[in-house]
């Protein structure tokens, strides 16, 4: 089998459903319109799973749905989707340290939901006052994975991974005053976490955080496929 959907100006792999579960996503900036559909409408020919198309802006959004028919589009998260994924029954919450890095939190969140994760999101939970995310410890403890979306100094990561025994995914968020470094500070105190575990991805990458929960769940519905829907 031809692995490959060669369009000229992308060469799309059309068998990483079969290998990875999930058909390739595809990040938007740098992408024309004409682009953007010409890929989406070859990967919904050639998969049956959801099709995701990242960081698109508004117009673009409308001039894809457009020309691709049954899309729909989040424009918090700036996600188009195809075909969601049906809940798999494996939780995970995600935890907003302030109300500036719901973007952020929003891309994760609504990513992890179209790939089948059921999904919560809790914000402003943030450590200047910590009861907030003491508040909500019940709701973290209870899920099968956690993301936590934090800038600034990117402690609320430390405090999640002090309190629940899941999995927890990092993203360091690029909002803050000037040490905040564009997020490099929030990622650098992540990656030294005392929280020992605690997993990190990239600045302002709700995606791969999603991708990682996903890639667990894969993993856990592998080893043990009674115990998630």
């Amino acid at each position: 089998m031809n692995e490959v959907l060669d369009l000229g100006y992308a060469r799309v792999d059309i068998g990483r459903e079969a290998r990875q579960g999930l058909p390739e996503v595809v990040y938007g900036p740098g992408k024309t319109v004409d682009q953007i559909a010409g890929i989406v409408t070859g990967l919904l020919e050639h998969n049956t799973g959801p099709v995701l198309v990242t960081r698109v802006a508004p117009d673009t959004a409308a001039a894809v749905l457009g020309r691709v028919d049954s899309g729909s589009y989040d424009e918090e998260a700036r996600l188009l989707l195809w075909r969601p994924a049906a809940a798999s029954g494996f939780s995970v919450v995600v935890a907003a340290a302030g109300t500036s890095d719901r973007p952020v939190a929003a891309e994760a969140g609504a990513v992890a939901t179209a790939v089948g994760l059921d999904t919560t999101a809790v914000h402003d939970v943030g450590v200047a006052g910590l009861e907030r995310v003491l508040q909500v410890r019940g709701l973290l403890r209870s899920a099968d994975a956690v993301i936590v979306v934090a800038g600034m100094e990117g402690a609320l990561a430390s405090v999640v991974g002090g309190l629940v025994a899941a999995p927890v995914v990092a993203v360091p968020v690029s909002t803050g005053y000037g040490a905040s470094l564009d997020g490099v500070t929030a990622l650098l105190a992540m990656l030294a976490s005392c929280a020992a575990g605690v997993t990190v991805v990239n600045i302002d990458s709700g995606f791969s955080a999603a991708m990682a929960v996903h890639r667990i769940a894969r993993s856990r519905r592998a080893t043990d496929p009674g115990g998630i829907r």
